[in-house]
């Protein structure tokens, strides 16, 4: 059995629907997604880990979905989740997760203590005091060693924010990737730094917005990967930058663009592999017609890069990801790594329109996709933890915490499913995924935010 990594990326140094930003900008923002004004809930009363305490030894079976946060008719969406490497003496570790809240304060923050079965909130990562505005797309990351003035342990949390500008017609000012951190197990939250600011929120190619954050500590360096448009060369590309501080920040490093200007690479997930191989999957946004792009109809299939070093995707090639009856998942995808399933391990890929995972044990072989099926529910870029722990009953389980798919009600589900139970898939229609118009929602995102300014 290797040693285990539960990895997006670990510290190595020690019918398918075309979806859109543009959509979810609207849904989220006309039923109040995440905008600061709203109090806080009570904080519980959760039991903190004792430091350097593994906890008990993995004994949790497949289960769920379980509720997390139940629905409330706005589509609670964009879900994440970590696992702390301490516990209480005797307990699992305990996982914390988050979402893209709506109408809610921004990204209420939930604790389990058992594996995700039950779960219990545990305040806010921001409170109603943080600056007005819109937060969406969080990440959580835990340290795995000392780094940049703060212990091991320490919580990472990123997110994009949108200030308003009640002055403007789209009353936005710019979106911000920041980064906050809690040494506390998420009780307090301290702002760090923005990594990256762009124009207003707008996915019309030719505005200059940066969405969607991802953190991994690598080497001597924290590396934030974001979606950044404000490149005149490419309707959007895939890009990262790194610090050594926390607070201070190194120039844009391109990780993928598109070959034609219209191309939307977007959404960036990476994981460690077996061997000092690395994983970078992304949504390939792409016009139906490429002859006369059209942004009210693109697709956005799932792709992936392998590298040996996680700053160097940029030299890799851009796969397209088959399953083996030739069928392409589409948008939001998540990738993590599980060194179950023989000596490549197994790679673990969800992506927005399909209840089934996409497995590869070849180390990301484009010719060695299959599908697991799992009780779990489609979601937007649903998430996923492989567990590990010495003396788990099974080595193949992986958490898996999801919200609505894109444009969709839905509540928050967690669970735990088997890589171990993939089996022979029926296929299905392989045809070309359909379009979908991306203007008609942040209309509604602006007229959401003039309609409670009062309240702002």
């Amino acid at each position: 059995m290797h040693n285990r990594r539960e990895s997006h990326g670990g510290d190595s140094g020690t019918s398918p629907s075309g979806l859109s930003r543009r959509s979810f900008i609207g849904v989220g923002a006309a039923a109040g997604l995440s905008v600061v004004g709203f109090s806080s809930a009570g904080l519980a009363a959760p039991a903190f880990a004792a430091p350097g305490n593994p906890g008990q030894p993995c004994k949790v079976v497949p289960f769920g979905p379980v509720e997390v946060v139940a629905d409330d008719g706005t589509g609670l969406t964009y879900a994440r989740a970590v696992r702390l490497s301490t516990a209480k003496p005797g307990q699992p570790r305990p996982l914390l997760a988050t979402y893209q809240s709506f109408a809610r304060s921004p990204f209420p923050l939930y604790r389990s203590e058992d594996d995700g079965q039950t779960w219990v909130q545990q305040g806010s990562v921001l409170g109603a005091d943080a600056p007005a505005g819109i937060y969406l797309q969080p990440y959580l990351y835990e340290l795995p060693r000392a780094f940049g003035g703060l212990p091991k342990g320490t919580l990472l949390f990123s997110c994009n924010y949108w200030p308003f500008d009640f002055t403007k017609p789209f009353p936005f000012a710019s979106t911000n990737i920041q980064l906050y951190a809690s040494t506390d197990a998420g009780l307090t939250w301290e702002f760090l730094s923005t990594v990256a600011q762009g124009g207003p929120p707008d996915t019309t190619n030719g505005a200059t917005p940066v969405w969607e954050p991802f953190l991994l500590l690598h080497k001597n360096k924290l590396i934030c990967y974001y979606s950044d448009q404000r490149d005149p060369n490419f309707g959007q590309k895939l890009a990262h930058q790194t610090s050594t501080d926390l607070r201070t920040w190194g120039p844009v490093v391109n990780d993928a663009t598109g070959t034609t200007y219209a191309e939307r690479p977007g959404m960036t997930t990476v994981a460690q592999l077996s061997g000092h191989l690395w994983i970078m999957t992304y949504e390939f946004g792409a016009p139906v017609d490429p002859a006369n792009p059209d942004q009210a109809n693109y697709t956005y299939h799932v792709h992936y890069r392998i590298a040996t070093d996680p700053e160097s995707f940029r030299f890799s090639r851009d796969i397209p990801l088959l399953d083996q009856d030739g069928y392409a998942p589409n948008a939001s995808p998540v990738v993590s790594w599980s060194d179950s399933g023989g000596r490549n391990g197994t790679i673990v890929v969800t992506a927005n329109d399909d209840q089934d995972f996409f497995i590869n044990r070849d180390l990301g072989n484009p010719g060695k996709w299959t599908r697991l099926s799992s009780p779990m529910p489609a979601g937007y870029s649903r998430f996923t933890i492989p567990l590990d722990g010495p003396g788990c009953m099974r080595d193949d389980l992986v958490f898996v915490i999801t919200g609505a798919q894109y444009g969709k009600p839905g509540g928050i589900e967690a669970g735990i499913i088997a890589l171990g139970d993939d089996r022979t898939h029926t296929p299905g229609p392989n045809g070309p995924a359909s379009g979908q118009d991306r203007h008609a929602f942040a209309a509604r995102a602006a007229a959401y935010a003039i309609a409670h300014r009062s309240a702002h």
